[in-house]
């Protein structure tokens, strides 16, 4: 089994030194590196190249949701937020900047496990705690108003049109997405393997622009396809 490469991210040594013990615990995943700050994180990311980086919101000068955006935008990680923070402004803040998942610092030492082996298999994950926030976030206004949806930065309406160039399989990925599915969940619905799945969830990912899977789930409700 190949192992999962993993990059930490918080300001704190202590934490750090605390998530490299329990992370390192399961023989499938190895801490590559640590950054005590966004900056630092971008640059091993663009370095080492790891799996998932396992992001803090707040540290010092460059913080975790631009150090997200920077590493997504660039292809370098997967990256999981990891915080102290449940508030809005992180939530969809990291979200936006192209996140694939949202935990709490309060998550038990084997979710947290399960949660990178997931993202670095290509799913999302978000905090039981904050998956209402976000499922009240899709009926606080209009489906195509910009200002009503707090995970998309404005204009929504090119994501939409992009749609026309998916094709008929990627319509279906992209509503299983929108309906929460993990690639497993994809693969058995549309009866195909699993690494196909994640193909064409990158494809999809690609021709609309966006950095999460996460994401496409808000395109897919904002279009109506879930």
């Amino acid at each position: 089994m190949s192992s999962t490469r993993v990059l930490i991210a918080d300001d704190h040594s202590a934490i750090r030194a605390g998530l490299r013990l329990v992370l390192e615990a399961a023989p499938d995943i190895e801490v590559v590196a640590e950054a005590a700050d966004g900056e630092g994180a971008v640059r091993q990311a663009r370095a080492l190249r790891p799996d998932v980086v396992l992001m803090d919101i707040r540290m010092p000068g460059t913080d975790g949701v631009e150090a997200t955006k920077a590493i997504t935008a660039q292809g370098l990680s997967e990256v999981l937020i990891l915080t102290t923070f449940d508030v809005d402004e992180y939530l969809f803040g990291a979200l936006r900047a192209g996140a694939a998942g949202f935990l709490l610092k309060t998550v038990e030492p084997g979710n947290l496990i399960d949660a990178v082996r997931r993202i670095a298999a290509g799913d999302g994950v978000l905090a039981p705690e904050v998956t209402r926030r976000l499922l009240a976030a899709f009926t606080s206004g209009p489906a195509l108003n910009p200002a009503s949806n707090p995970f998309l930065n404005p204009p929504v309406r090119p994501e939409l049109r992009a749609l026309t160039s998916l094709t008929s399989r990627e319509h279906d990925i992209l509503a299983a997405l929108g309906r929460g599915l993990s690639n497993a969940d994809i693969a058995a619905e549309l009866s195909i393997s699993e690494a196909t799945a994640k193909t064409h969830v990158s494809r999809v990912l690609a021709k609309l622009g966006l950095t999460s899977r996460v994401q496409a789930a808000i395109i897919a409700k904002e279009a109506g396809l879930a």
